[in-house]
């Protein structure tokens, strides 16, 4: 085993613990590998996060990951959002979204869990400005559940939410707007 210590003569003589210590060997399935990434993965990691595609020589944005919840974008939102004759939920979300990455895993349970019930939909922040204006969606994620066509009051919410608190959001909202 290799130990790196700081110079112990800067500091009046005394010895310094250990700053790191690394085996022989690195194995890259385990977080305690020291070893820095080459620069081309972390480059194509810092891609990867920023949800970009370099597949090609010029970058593409990727659509919002969504597994179960459909992604709309301007000219379907009023088919499927204000002319539903169920309610809706709509996500507003970015890629670049912490907070919506966090959620999606929660957004996805609903969309499961309450398909009998309502709608979940996804609109992409960057891609749809004239809905975001519309809405006056101001942070991300934002959640509005809209019923024949219009916004329900006090149905806006905007930030992370867990996802009890979540559930706890929509059953208080179907039970607002007498779904059961």
């Amino acid at each position: 085993m290799e130990t790196m210590v700081s110079n112990p003569t800067i500091f009046s003589g005394r010895p310094l613990a250990p700053v790191r210590t690394t085996g022989s060997t690195c194995n890259s399935r385990r977080a305690s590998c020291f070893a820095p990434p080459p620069d081309k993965l972390l480059l194509r990691r810092k891609i990867i996060w920023l949800g970009l595609d370099s597949s090609s020589s010029s970058f593409r944005r990727k659509s919002v990951i969504t597994r179960g919840v459909t992604e709309l974008n301007e000219s379907q939102f009023f088919d499927l959002v204000l002319n539903s004759d169920r309610p809706v939920l709509v996500e507003f979300v970015a890629n670049w979204c912490g907070p919506c990455r966090l959620i999606s895993p929660a957004i996805d349970w609903v969309s499961q869990e309450y398909k009998d019930k309502l709608t979940v939909v996804k609109i992409d922040h960057d891609a749809n400005p004239r809905l975001i204006d519309k809405y006056k969606v101001y942070g991300l994620p934002t959640l509005i559940l809209f019923k024949n066509g219009e916004e329900v009051a006090e149905s806006r919410r905007e930030g992370a939410i867990t996802k009890v608190k979540l559930k706890d959001y929509v059953d208080a909202l179907l039970e607002s707007i007498s779904v059961t």
